[in-house]
């Protein structure tokens, strides 16, 4: 069992496997129902006690746009180690996700990242991300930031427009037969692979999404066609987070996500918000350990599929009528 004074540190995250994941999350559940007023509210409001709840499928999944009104903290503290804001148009609200403890983002974030990819010392990492550099609080740009510090390869860096600067350093470095991370919003990728089409062996290829009008929408398989095509590689992997976040799931081929061991991805009926399976095709319900002084239950507002074998889809988002018609989803 997990007390407070546990759960407070990074140290619980190393203890999380799939055997464990489930009674963990239930005394993080425990932990936060006593001690997020706003989330102790918002179960108060579905009429669910703490001492009721017996499985992940009965924990309460905040609604995501709690993030763009409230401060959705867990415990009594007010300054942050850093503030992750989201991405929005001219007078939109975005959300803000208050991190209280650097290490332990940075432990969810290694963790992760080692368990799919390795030690992040045997990458150069590129990062394309020019939407994201343009704006302060990029929870992607503070992502590339962590890795690229620990990889410490001379050659890691940002790039915002200068596509021929990267495509140079891409050939350096594939020249001396490096192993790359080229990391970018897809748009960007997208723009890159037109202008600079070439082989690239030792590269992992990783999209983010993000198209924001940027272009004609595709599919994910056209778009990772494309990019398969234009740099002559086998596959095309993918990174899925998010603002609200702090653990990652990546996909490695086809879109197919799997998520990182601080994590699980559950499945939420789009008519019935508390009709929540471990399998099957609705609405993303998101179990983050690391968000402990934040809230690790989240109901996201992307559509998927979560097959069998454990991968997900991300197959869209919702649209505004299946969000009016969440009528359980608002307090």
């Amino acid at each position: 069992m997990y007390y407070k004074k546990e759960l407070i540190s990074s140290n619980f995250l190393q203890d999380i496997n799939a055997e464990h994941f489930d009674n963990i999350a239930l005394e993080v559940f425990r932990y936060q129902h006593a001690n997020n007023e706003l989330y102790r509210s918002f179960t108060d409001a579905l009429h669910i006690s703490a001492e009721s709840v017996c499985n992940i499928e009965q924990i309460p999944f905040l609604p995501i746009s709690f993030f763009k009104t409230h401060r959705v903290i867990t415990g009594n503290w007010e300054a942050p180690a850093f503030v992750f804001e989201s991405s929005g148009t001219t007078g939109e609200q975005t959300s803000r996700h208050y991190v209280y403890d650097a290490a332990i983002y940075e432990q969810a974030l290694l963790q992760g990242f080692e368990q799919f990819y390795g030690a992040p010392g045997q990458y150069a990492i590129l990062a394309l991300l020019p939407s994201y550099l343009e704006r302060q609080n990029s929870s992607l740009v503070h992502m590339a930031k962590v890795l690229m510090q620990k990889s410490g390869h001379p050659a890691n860096g940002f790039y915002l427009d200068d596509r021929q600067k990267l495509h140079e350093t891409l050939k350096e470095l594939q020249g001396e037969g490096q192993a790359v991370i080229l990391l970018g919003v897809t748009f960007a990728l997208l723009d890159f692979a037109d202008e600079y089409p070439m082989q690239l062996k030792n590269t992992i290829i990783m999209e983010t999404g993000g198209m924001k009008g940027r272009r004609q929408e595709q599919t994910r398989a056209e778009l990772h066609g494309f990019l398969k095509k234009q740099f002559q590689v086998d596959d095309i992997h993918s990174e899925y987070g998010m603002t609200e976040l702090l653990s990652q799931a990546y996909a490695r081929r086809d879109g197919l996500f799997e998520p990182i061991s601080t994590m699980k991805v559950l499945v939420r009926d789009i008519n019935d918000p508390m009709e929540v399976k471990k399998e099957g095709m609705g609405s993303l319900n998101i179990v983050d350990l690391a968000n402990v002084h934040s809230c690790s239950f989240i109901a996201t507002e992307d559509l998927g599929n979560i097959h069998k074998e454990g991968y997900f889809e991300v197959l869209g988002r919702m649209d505004y009528a299946m969000l009016r018609g969440c009528s359980l989803m608002v307090i």
